[in-house]
């Protein structure tokens, strides 16, 4: 990997050398050799006059290709795109794959989506206003129409003929789905089965009916788990009258996960992780909501802590253990959050019920809870040569653990049967909530024992 880089930064070096020069010729055999992503790291690491001299050497088409491997939401992907010539942009928005640029334009403000599309081919404008109707995080706002499709009744030979005419156009050939008159899905062929098939074959005959689909309508995650379970390359999509209307691509299944890793980290951090802004200001303002929330939500602990008040000045060394409490209660209550999300975002799978999940996390926080205890009323026993008081700490912590580890299995669950992310129910608000419950239990526990230890 380090000598990949290495490289990378040679060409690089050698790449921008040329554009500096004016040695075009040179510059655009170059570049032209390297892989689409390596171009598309070269080009970012220009400044607006080194790109207009990119412009000037490469057509659209050209930079289309690499264009089509840039992040979509990246920031400056408008300022990219208002710095070329108008026209040059249309054509590079129209020489991508049109999954890729609707994602481009649906973060561009609508009068200029408008005039990049009225320059554009009308039949290629057309697909991409209809990729543009459909919810971002669904199949059909994910799905690309480049695709080839082929009649049940033409023979091999004819279908490998009309692959290598427009297989240039496809995002993948590899499989080819065979449709009837009224564009409705019939069958799937693999490109393996086209090339290993005497050319007289009829499609019809070698294909698969069966087809694995899904509907415009499907949210983005059951699409990327229906292909990881299938381990498809590629997964056609239909609309309501199962027509075949375009297909979604295992590249953007690997982005719909990514995102969706990266909400659910969101939420345990209750943060977003996508904001590396380097302003202090705007940092502070994506991180200050969840923390003024938790704040009140922590003073509900405090005010409990003064109502023991009396109970702390008669046993002041139960302050010492606060702490501890309530730090491995929400601990504990933070690792069964991580595990129902996960849970829950498998919807392909079957869940468990309610009951057999309630009953199986308080086993879960039990057993912890147990050994945990144990364990911290032993240490304090020898520490403070007071097992009444190992106890105490061991019964709380116990009791403590099992409600956490049952709160953060629960309250996901409640979320999602309510329509709610599960993730928001992030680690910090599990954790301040622990805080809360865990304060309660360990002086409710504490007032009980409280003469057997003084």
């Amino acid at each position: 990997m380090e000598q990949n880089n290495g490289t990378n930064k040679v060409m690089q070096a050698k790449l921008l050398q040329a554009l500096t020069k004016n040695e075009n010729k040179v510059f655009r055999k170059a570049f032209l050799d390297m892989h689409f992503y390596d171009q598309a790291q070269f080009y970012l690491s220009l400044v607006p006059e080194q790109r207009q001299k990119l412009y000037q050497i490469l057509d659209p088409h050209e930079v289309g290709d690499f264009f089509d491997t840039i992040e979509d939401d990246l920031p400056e992907m408008r300022e990219l795109l208002l710095e070329m010539d108008t026209s040059y942009a249309a054509s590079l928005l129209n020489s991508m794959f049109d999954d890729n640029a609707a994602d481009i334009l649906e973060h561009l403000p609508k009068d200029e989506v408008d005039r990049y599309l009225n320059l554009m081919d009308k039949a290629d404008a057309s697909q991409l206003r209809k990729l543009l109707h459909y919810d971002t995080e669904t199949a059909g706002g994910i799905m690309t129409t480049d695709f080839i499709t082929l009649q049940a009744e033409l023979t091999v030979g004819e279908a490998l003929t009309i692959l290598k005419h427009e297989a240039d156009e496809a995002e993948t050939i590899y499989y080819v789905y065979l449709v009837n008159a009224d564009q409705r899905l019939v069958g799937v062929i693999t490109l393996r089965d086209l090339i290993v098939t005497d050319d007289d074959t009829k499609l019809a005959t070698i294909m698969t009916a069966q087809v694995i689909t899904a509907s415009v309508h499907d949210e983005q995650a059951d699409v990327a788990q229906k292909i990881r379970d299938y381990n498809f390359i590629a997964l056609p999509v239909v609309d309501d009258q199962q027509r075949l209307v375009g297909i979604v691509t295992v590249d953007d299944v690997i982005e719909v996960i990514d995102d969706e890793a990266q909400a659910d980290y969101s939420g345990l951090a209750g943060v977003d992780v996508e904001d590396v802004s380097d302003n202090p200001l705007k940092a502070a303002s994506k991180r200050l909501p969840w923390l003024i929330t938790l704040l009140f939500l922590g003073m509900s602990t405090a005010t409990l802590i003064n109502h023991y008040e009396d109970l702390l000045s008669e046993a002041s060394i139960l302050a010492v253990f606060i702490s501890l409490i309530t730090g491995t209660a929400g601990n504990a209550g933070t690792q069964s959050l991580a595990v129902a999300v996960r849970r829950l975002a498998f919807k392909g799978n079957d869940k468990p019920k309610l009951v057999r999940l309630v009953v199986s996390e308080i086993l879960t926080g039990l057993v912890t809870g147990l050994i945990t205890g144990l364990t911290i009323m032993l240490i304090v026993g020898f520490w403070k040569q007071n097992f009444a008081l190992g106890l105490t700490i061991g019964l709380a912590m116990t009791a403590a653990i099992t409600v956490a580890n049952l709160a953060g299995s629960l309250i996901p669950m409640l979320m999602d049967k309510l329509g709610f992310d599960p993730a928001v129910a992030s680690g910090p608000f599990i954790t301040t909530l622990s805080d809360l419950t865990s304060v309660l239990i360990y002086f409710s526990i504490a007032q009980v024992f409280i003469h057997a230890f003084m």
